[in-house]
């Protein structure tokens, strides 16, 4: 196995770094979301409280790990365009934590949660440019924000007043 150079491990400690910062970030804002979800009426479809940390947990892993591999062929128009794309969907995922969560604002949460899955859209088309296997690697991502997008709306629907 090729030994990792300084470069790339660089790569490696700012696209990681990102992405945990980003985890961290909405973990902080969901330290209190279970009683909260929990307290919500919620469609019969809704998953329990309990599947969220792990589902995210592979999903930042793999983020990090697509980032990283993009940001090795960051020279390419492609790849610095993903990078972008992927730079600027962190900041509505570490919001959209706050925004339902915290603050409870149930429309707001579903706007941010639109633009990030637009943004999703537009990295995993320049990711997939650079090598599919990059972009696959947002796949899940992509299909769990668009569920989630769709049980925010639910959830936001039933519980207006608790969430506006």
């Amino acid at each position: 196995m090729p030994a990792l150079s300084l470069d790339s491990a660089r790569g490696a400690l700012l696209w990681w770094g990102l992405t945990l910062l980003t985890a961290a970030l909405g973990g902080w804002a969901s330290a209190n979301a279970p009683g909260f979800y929990g307290s919500l009426q919620q469609p019969g479809w809704a998953p329990p409280p309990s599947v969220f940390g792990p589902v995210w947990g592979l999903l930042y892993l793999l983020m990090g790990a697509a980032a990283w591999l993009v940001w090795r062929h960051r020279h390419t128009v492609e790849g610095s365009t993903g990078l972008v794309w992927y730079a600027l969907a962190l900041l509505p995922n570490a919001l959209w934590s706050w925004l339902f969560f915290n603050w409870h604002l149930g429309a707001w949460a579903l706007l941010d949660i639109t633009v990030l899955w637009l943004l999703l859209a537009l990295t995993v088309r320049s990711f997939w440019r650079v090598r599919p296997l990059f972009g696959a690697l947002l796949l899940p991502l992509w299909a769990w924000v668009s569920f989630a997008g769709v049980l925010n709306a639910t959830l936001w629907l039933s519980n207006r007043s608790v969430l506006g």
